[in-house]
């Protein structure tokens, strides 16, 4: 045996041994250390451990018991028992580790499907006065992004939506693993646990069975699982609703109506319809709102009448409320109740007769229509029936946006009337022209203000007024502050509507005027109704005759108990009162 060979044999073990490889898994380390570290401080890691728990338990049942409407929202909405978590509870004590592990994931996804739509639901109803429709509404959402990107800029809007992702993502992943604690929590101690299940099982079935509340709430809970059924039912109803609508949609009462039987009675007239944004009946009528508007609902009535016009006003009960505007002009232009996307895309791809499109069938008529909101192609011309439509690009306007309006309405009304109104028709045609104004769309910040209509120029007269307005962010965070802003706003647009009638009418001006809807739930109440402000306006005294039967209020303000009928009525008694013969179209 060699020296070497004698050397060799004789080197240790351990230093002859292959050096260990480092883990690749680092949560193998990290393990070991949290394990270590319970060991070092038992007493911290007890208190710890219970607190995740108890903070795992929290967040389960919160997401369980979640109203979905923000009226509802309040301790005692969450101090309930859920039915879910009982029947929860049951299945994952029966199931071996990695069903039940499996299981426990999911549902903490679901539960977070859940949660989100509920929290959708929260906001459909306090801006639009309905629930999240899972079917229909997924584009209203990219809108409403556009609306926060108009009001409060692109860089807030950008870190808003980032920030609702990631809570969206974060509360996904916290619930499920939420859920696969409680679960590993019922498997350590199954004895323990089947009791308490049990236990919970009685005395949720005695709370509902006994009726038994806390603060007017009921203990128990069964709230997602109604959840469940109501998002099902609305999607059902939604499906079948759109097969439904198809075959409403295709009987016209003037669908075959001869164009020369179509508005005799306003042949000749220089017919005018006009929206004004979000013009409810809170702002006749809320406490707030309603003094500064009927003010200037009266003193714009006495203006008109020394210039020789009349009004007639009443009330209609819009298809839509907070937004969707569309849905609210399409509804009046069309006799049919259009409630929502599915409904307005159906009547959008029809040739049932809008109002203004009746107009155009005569052949006597000149139409045109002036769009301040509509920034990008706008297909629905076609079914309005508007042979040319002047969208926001083109009126000239170089001043600066007021949020989400382009521009103030009374720059829309001087356009309209330096490229329209001002203009005849050619082959001695009357003109029916449809304008939508925007000056009172939400968040009622910066507001624009009347100035001289020989100085409107090219609008770059508004820029010092809206550089001096108020900042939309204070406006949206303060209820009553919105409130009055949205009272003025209405002032505004009325008061530039008129004043435009008083300085440009003629002999033969009609102008019907009217509200969309009503402002969303924070201004106009939790529980307003959906009526809208509608008035005719006219010097030609045979014009308001022939609506006199209509019981409609004298004066540009309807009175508290004039008639209310749904907007969808008003385009068949519209023509009918102008000499308009049926003739039922069914296909």
């Amino acid at each position: 045996m060699s020296a070497l060979q004698s050397a060799e044999e004789t080197v240790p073990e351990e230093i002859t041994a292959p050096a260990p490889r480092p883990s690749r898994r680092p949560w193998t380390a990290l393990s070991a250390w949290r394990r270590r570290w319970r060991e070092r401080h038992p007493t911290a890691a007890h208190t710890l451990s219970v607190s995740v728990t108890v903070l795992a338990a929290a967040l389960v049942v919160a997401a369980l018991v979640m109203p979905n409407t923000v009226v509802r929202l309040g301790p005692a909405k969450f101090l309930r028992i859920p039915a879910e978590a009982v029947v929860g509870a049951a299945v994952l004590l029966a199931l071996p580790r990695r069903p039940r592990v499996a299981v426990a994931a999911v549902s903490g996804v679901l539960l977070g499907a859940m949660t989100v739509l509920n929290a959708l639901d929260m906001g459909f109803n306090q801006y639009l006065g309905r629930g999240f429709n899972v079917v229909l509404d997924w584009t209203l959402i990219g809108d409403a992004e556009s609306y926060l990107e108009d009001s409060l800029g692109r860089t807030t809007t950008l870190a808003a939506v980032v920030a609702v992702l990631v809570l969206v993502l974060l509360l996904f992943l916290l619930l499920a693993l939420a859920m696969v604690r409680l679960s590993n929590l019922l498997a350590r101690h199954p004895a323990t646990a089947t009791r308490g299940t049990l236990v919970a099982g009685v005395v949720w079935i005695t709370c509902s069975s006994l009726g038994l509340q806390i603060a007017g709430v009921p203990i128990a809970s069964d709230r997602t699982a109604t959840a469940l059924k109501v998002q099902a039912r609305r999607v059902s109803d939604t499906l079948k609703d759109e097969a439904e609508f198809r075959k409403v949609a295709r009987i016209d009462a003037f669908g075959n109506t001869p164009a020369g039987q179509l508005v005799p009675d306003l042949r000749g007239k220089d017919m005018i319809f006009t929206f004004i944004e979000s013009y409810g009946r809170s702002a006749i009528e809320d406490p707030v709102m309603a003094p500064g508007v009927d003010r200037t609902l009266d003193v714009r009535t006495k203006a008109l009448a020394k210039a020789g016009y009349h009004a007639k006003s009443g009330w209609l009960t819009s298809a839509t409320y907070g937004g969707s505007s569309w849905l609210g002009h399409s509804t009046t232009m069309s006799g049919l109740w259009i409630s929502n996307q599915q409904r307005y895309r159906t009547v959008m791809a029809s040739d049932h007769m809008s109002l203004t499109d009746a107009f155009k069938k005569t052949g006597a008529f000149d139409t045109v229509g002036v769009m301040p909101g509509v920034q990008k192609g706008w297909p629905e011309q076609k079914w309005y029936g508007l042979g040319k439509v002047y969208n926001a690009f083109q009126l000239g306007y170089r001043g600066p946006k007021f949020s989400w309006s382009t521009m103030p309405d009374q720059y829309a009304l001087q356009q309209y009337q330096d490229r329209v109104h001002s203009k005849k028709p050619a082959d001695g045609k009357s003109r029916m022209s449809l304008l939508i104004l925007t000056s009172s769309h939400q968040p009622w910040a910066p507001i624009p203000k009347m100035v001289g209509w020989d100085r409107l120029g090219d609008g770059s007269v508004f820029k010092g007024i809206e550089a001096a307005g108020n900042d939309p962010t204070d406006v949206i965070a303060d209820t009553t502050k919105s409130r009055e802003e949205y009272g003025k706003s209405i002032q505004y647009s009325v008061t530039a509507l008129t004043e435009w009638l008083e300085r440009y009418g003629t002999k033969d001006t009609v102008l019907v005027f009217l509200g969309d809807h009503q402002p969303i739930a924070r201004v106009s109440g939790n529980h307003a109704s959906r009526d809208v402000p509608v008035s005719i306006v006219a010097k030609d005294p045979k014009v308001l005759d022939k609506v006199t039967d209509w019981g409609w209020t004298d004066g540009l303000r309807p009175a508290h108990d004039a008639p209310v009928w749904k907007m969808s009525a008003f385009r068949d008694r519209f023509l009918t009162a102008y000499g308009s013969t049926p003739h039922p179209k069914k296909n």
